[in-house]
């Protein structure tokens, strides 16, 4: 959706010298996604395919077809990058046994994973992820060829041409590249990496789930190659059961940092100007189906789906022939480079513009029975300012005709280790622990509230928005908070 009103950027640091001014975030954005290639891209899925089947029941020992050849693939690949940057990534095979309905017996699964550390802040991670594992008709079927070429060589081709553009630049966040396994028999991947994410320690800022980005035209004949879908959960799944009661009183049922990862994204693209508008879909998944951005749901970690603005069931999930002169199966000829390298770019473009910014603050809010609105939060590592967002609360943006965005930038000299936080509006202090901001004349029944940190170049976070569940980290009780 088209931004209606201009984001009010914060004003950091007043200029003292007369010196030409630094790119803005934007346009150093629009530098670091211009290298996206098609023709990487296309070799990519080339590679993918070019091992006949990436099934997971397949053989994970064939040097040359299967899903045990893909791995090995894709972790060259990052390898190569890695070399290019002068070990810049560090490679992992995160591994387990999984059993279940759609694996009758007990079978090893691996994730590739590739780690770009960050600079500054090496604990604030985030991910972007695509499925390197491929199917036919019958999910069992591991032995017939099941080229896999959009779902989901097209993710796993964005992951690692991501990988390649984004290694030539430092930031302070880190970076996590995946090839997932398992997607297609019950979302195995996505649990591993979720499970090995908790495990690290990561505080997971976003996780980027790319599933089927690469084709343009449905099995309708209708065709879209403006558009990307982003798919989102509104209340967060994570601690529902504990937030129902407070979520029904104070709001909250479409600001679950899922769905503020998705606004991100839509803004994003807008700004960026790459040819790609996000629409924006509030679900979790697509009707009735899933991915492996569920199982990071699940453990309270924001996620989001990016996937093709419309899909083509002739091709996805079927055994390569022709009936009645309509060709099925998932084959590169399928594939809109151009627009899959759009979609790529999205990634890049807020893979860069995340890893950046500091990690958005947990705002909470009052002003019950008040003319008056409070927003506290506690300060930020690596944020020199915030921005305070209001909507109304019939607004699904942001951005929209109805909001308003408070800049909020360091004044003074640090004190206790943090800038000293005043808004444009009244504020005092909080002490150590955090900051209290007052918007004099602001209803709080009225508006959802949410804030954004912003780095010392200007990046700022997604917003964070003040509501049970809003807060960017795994849900925790109150009581063993």
């Amino acid at each position: 959706m088209k931004n209606r009103l201009a984001i009010i950027a914060p004003l950091l640091l007043a200029p003292v010298l007369l010196a030409a001014a630094p790119p803005s975030p934007d346009a150093r954005l629009r530098a670091i996604v211009a290298p996206v290639s098609a023709q990487h891209l296309r070799a990519d899925i080339a590679s993918l395919v070019s091992f006949g089947t990436r099934h997971t029941l397949s053989s994970q020992t064939d040097p040359k077809r299967g899903i045990g050849a893909a791995l090995n693939w894709g972790e060259a690949e990052f390898q190569r990058t890695s070399a290019a940057c002068g070990g810049c990534l560090v490679t992992a095979r995160p591994s387990t046994t999984v059993q279940g309905t759609r694996v009758p017996t007990p079978t090893r699964l691996t994730d590739i994973i590739a780690i770009q550390r960050g600079t500054e802040r090496p604990n604030d991670v985030v991910i972007i992820q695509g499925h390197i594992d491929s199917r036919v008709t019958d999910i069992l079927n591991a032995t017939d060829d099941a080229p896999g070429a959009n779902d989901d060589g097209s993710g796993s081709a964005a992951v690692l041409e991501s990988a390649r553009v984004l290694s030539k630049h430092k930031f302070p966040g880190t970076i996590v590249y995946a090839l997932l396994s398992g997607e297609e028999q019950g979302l195995y991947g996505g649990k591993l990496l979720a499970d090995y994410a908790k495990a690290q320690g990561w505080n997971v800022v976003a996780d980027l789930n790319n599933d089927i980005i690469g084709n343009s035209c449905g099995s309708d004949g209708l065709c879209d190659s403006t558009h990307a879908r982003v798919l989102s959960e509104g209340p967060r799944s994570q601690g529902q059961e504990q937030l129902a009661a407070r979520t029904h009183s104070l709001g909250g049922e479409n600001d679950a940092p899922s769905r503020n990862i998705s606004r991100f994204l839509d803004s994003l693209a807008d700004r960026l100007n790459i040819g790609l508008d996000v629409r924006q879909i509030w679900r979790t998944d697509r009707f009735g189906r899933g991915g492996d951005h569920i199982p990071f749901l699940e453990a309270g970690f924001p996620a989001a789906r990016i996937s093709v603005a419309v899909e083509n069931y002739n091709w996805q999930h079927q055994d390569l022939r022709t009936e009645k002169g309509i060709r099925y199966g998932d084959t590169i000829d399928h594939v809109d480079f151009a627009y899959l390298a759009k979609m790529t770019k999205l990634n890049v473009a807020a893979l860069a513009a995340i890893a950046s910014a500091p990690p958005p603050p947990e705002p909470n809010v009052e002003g019950a029975v008040s003319t008056d609105t409070t927003i506290t939060w506690a300060p930020v590592s690596g944020a020199q300012g915030y921005v305070i967002r209001l909507r109304r609360t019939d607004s699904n943006q942001w951005d929209s005709v109805a909001a308003k965005a408070i800049p909020v930038w360091p004044m003074g000299e640090p004190r206790q280790n943090m800038n000293c936080i005043y808004p444009v509006s009244r504020a005092e202090a909080a002490g150590a622990c955090g900051w209290r901001v007052v918007l004099p004349h602001v209803r709080v029944d009225d508006w959802i509230f949410g804030v954004s940190s912003v780095s010392k170049d200007g990046f700022e976070s997604p917003v964070a928005s003040a509501v049970p569940g809003g807060a960017f980290h795994p849900y925790v009780t109150p009581a063993t908070k």
